[in-house]
């Protein structure tokens, strides 16, 4: 244990200049952002802009109108079959003798809190606040 900690104080000390000089020069990742922002922001800009007289996005809009033809080509599906995955949820479909030991509720639970965490990692931390 004590090798350990010291080979990690060790590789600690060989990395500390290399951060340092790391933060002063220009990232990999801004460098591409830098490339991309330049062929791509009129594009964003556009999608992102507000309609002409609202605070309401072209890319909302856009959002709502494919979920309502979806809705209407799929037949309603997610209103009809509701009750289908509550009962996959609910383990009805299930034979307690096939292997594993995740629940279907324990996966939805891992799925839904991967979502957040995603969501929360992708806003810097800010989390639902937009501030």
């Amino acid at each position: 244990m004590k090798k350990l900690i010291t080979s990690g104080i060790a590789v600690t000390a060989l990395g500390l200049p290399t951060l340092a000089a790391a933060q002063d020069a220009v990232s990999f990742d801004q460098k591409v952002n830098d490339v991309f922002a330049s062929s791509t922001g009129w594009f964003v800009n556009l999608i992102f802009a507000p309609l002409p007289g609202t605070a309401f996005p072209w890319i909302v809009m856009w959002l709502v109108v494919a979920a309502t033809i979806f809705t209407f080509y799929f037949g309603f599906i997610q209103l009809k079959a509701f009750g289908h995955a509550i009962s996959l949820v609910k383990g009805d479909y299930s034979d307690p003798n096939d292997a594993g030991e995740v629940s279907h509720f324990q996966a939805l639970l891992v799925w839904v809190i991967s979502r957040v965490l995603l969501l929360l990692s992708a806003s810097g931390g800010r989390g639902l606040r937009s501030g």
